[in-house]
Formats: structure tokens, sequence, C-alpha cells
């Protein structure tokens, strides 16, 4: 089968074919920071992306005809759970507005439907990042009015779970497992039996620190903050999305820098970098409890799960709960050319967008 992935990024597209399972050509497409700033709206940027996309593909001397399937990245879209969608009108259109959150990746069903215009195949959309299969106990707080959001990395998550589970013979849904993506940010989620069920709130401030996220904060003391007049509402924001975490102690967020550091003698870079991996291992143990001490496998993925310090770290810490499993990197390109297979022969059904989340509120439980 021929697949051809499109996974859209904030100045860039990552592109790949696949033929079955195996990439046999891929790229990551740089489109200029000064051209994108002339599109008011993200879906402007369209005729763009795929002129420098479609240049790319040429230069390559890469044919798309006989496609089978176009698989894309897909945000903005309201919580529903994990799967392979149909590219229907109803997606089109909250791909098209970014319903739920403006970011570039909604670009992707766009692309892959221009594409099929010229080349035919289906379009996929596989386990977007508004995948929400919480627990209903996970979404309470202490505020009534507030509720925790399942905001992670589902197609990383569900991928690499796939993949232990065929490496050792079985299903997905047969097996309880804790997923550790350690990346630019951190989510470690709980999936049971091909249910991903509990997972920190990796957008929204939630879960442990990561190289750019500050992840938990004291909340009194950040209200404080809030009030004080030091930060405006956006200089606050970006430190807890993008520029907290290790960035925000050590000036940087590359996990190998910190590590030399560590080895050269800096004591603080140790104390912080230790104590992103204890808050990790706080994660996994809370997810093991959620799974009742009935743990099949931990899974590490993500770009930092590269790092022998931090593996050889957290394995101390959580390796007698279960089997440790590495999986070091991303595997969103082989998740989404994956997912369209599943759906190309039947072994997964084609869900259809409906636009309803599937979690609004407990009111009805109200009396």
């Amino acid at each position: 089968m021929k697949i051809f992935v499109i996974n859209p990024g904030s100045t860039s597209t990552k592109i790949a074919l696949f033929e079955d399972d195996q990439k046999v050509w891929g790229t990551n497409v740089d489109h200029a920071a000064e051209e994108l700033k002339k599109f008011k709206e993200i879906a402007d940027q369209l005729p763009y992306r795929m002129e420098t996309i479609m240049a790319e593909v040429n230069a390559a001397g890469v044919s798309l005809e006989g496609v089978d399937a176009f698989a894309a990245r897909c945000g903005g879209l309201v919580g529903l759970k994990g799967g392979v969608y149909a590219a229907n009108d109803k997606l089109m259109e909250h791909a098209r507005v970014c319903f739920t959150v403006r970011h570039p990746n909604t670009l992707g069903p766009q692309i892959a439907k221009e594409m099929q215009k010229v080349y035919g195949g289906e379009v996929f959309c596989v386990n977007p990042p508004d995948v929400d299969e919480l627990d209903d106990v996970e979404r309470i707080c202490g505020f009534h009015e507030l509720f925790r959001q399942s905001k992670g990395h589902p197609l990383n998550h569900k991928e690499n779970c796939i993949r232990y589970a065929n490496s050792i013979g079985k299903k997905y849904e047969d097996l309880n497992l804790i997923c550790c993506h350690i990346g630019g940010g951190v989510t470690v989620a709980a999936h049971r039996k091909g249910k991903y069920c509990s997972v920190n709130d990796a957008v929204n401030g939630d879960g442990p620190m990561a190289p750019t996220r500050a992840g938990w904060l004291p909340a009194t003391d950040l209200v404080k903050l809030c009030f004080s007049g030091k930060y405006t509402e956006k200089e606050l924001y970006d430190r807890i999305v993008k520029n907290g975490g290790l960035a925000d102690h050590l000036g940087t967020s590359d996990a190998r820098e910190i590590v030399a550091r560590i080895n050269a003698g800096d004591k603080y870079a140790k104390l912080v970098y230790d104590a992103f991996i204890h808050q990790l291992a706080k994660a996994v143990g809370g997810c093991a409890a959620v799974l009742k001490g009935q743990v099949d496998a931990i899974i590490f993925t993500g770009g930092i799960s590269h790092e022998k310090y931090l593996v050889e770290k957290l394995s101390e810490y959580v390796g007698w709960i279960a089997p440790i499993s590495v999986q070091a990197g991303e595997f969103e390109m082989e998740a989404l050319a994956a997912g369209a297979i599943r759906a190309l022969k039947g072994e997964e059904e084609v869900l259809q967008y409906t636009g309803v989340p599937v979690f609004e509120n407990f009111d009805y439980l109200k009396n």
C-alpha cells in the first residue's frame, strides 16, 4: 500500500511516502517565516504550503500516482475518542476554522484534500491531539467550574503501545501500559486495555515539568505572581507553556547539554535534572495506582529517552512496578501511516467525526 503522510508544524511540514510500513522517502519542508507572517489566518497559508511541498516532492522525483491514502496530522477538533477518522465535512470545517486551537497542524487534512483532488486515494486523520479518553474521575479538580483536560501526545503514545504489544505477540487492547513521552513536552499516561484513560495536561500546566514547560506549580504562589505587576498575562502564559521547566532554571532545554554540565560538576544542574526525573517517576507511580497495580510494561519514548542518565535514574525509581521498554524517539510519521494501513485493511473501523465533544461538563449529574 502506498501512503503519503503530512504533518504540519509552525514553520515546516514533515512529509513522507510509505510503502506498507516502510518509509521510502521523507523530508522536512521549510516555510519561510517572513512569508508565513503575510497570512492573517492559518488556513490562508494553504496555497503557499502546497506550493512549497509539491516543489520538494517534484524535485525529489517522487510520484504520488496510485497513492492509496493520505494520512494527515490534524488538531483544532473537539475532544474525541482515539482512532482513525475519515476527513468528512465536519472535520474539514473545524480544521479550517481552528475550532478549538490555532495551530498549523489544522492544515494537515486541508493539504491532503488538495492532493486527493489530483491523485485520488482516501484521506485519514489518525489519533488527533484532541483524543480524550479520560476516566470521569480524572476530570474533577478543586474548582467546580474547571476540569482537567486531555492534552498530550496520543499519536506517539498509542503507536508506541501498539508497537510494544506487537513485540510480545499481544494486542494493545489486551494490555495495561504506562507510556512516558519525554521530549520538549512531557506526558505520562495510563493505557487501560487500549484506552488512554489518565494523562497529564501538557498544554495547560499539569504534570511533571518539561524542558520548556513548567508543569505543576504552587497555585497560590502563582496567583501572587499574576497580580504582582511584574509580568503581563502573555509573559506568564509563555513561561508556563513555552519557556518554563528546565529552560527556566538552566537557560537550556537540551538534555545533552545539561548532562554534560552535570558531568562537569554543575551541582545546580544536577539538582534540577534529578528533580525532573523525580517528577516523572511520581507521575508513573500515579498511573500505576490508576491501573490498580496491574501494569504489563512501562514504555519510555520521546527524544530524551535516548539519554542514558535519565533512563538509568528513572528506571531505578519505577523498574519495580513493571518491565521497562525503551523506545526512544518519536514515531508520529510511522503512526500516521500505520493507522491508514489498518483502516485500508479493515483491521480498524474508520470513525466519523461528529463535532460533538465526548465531554462538556457534569451538569447532567447535578440535582
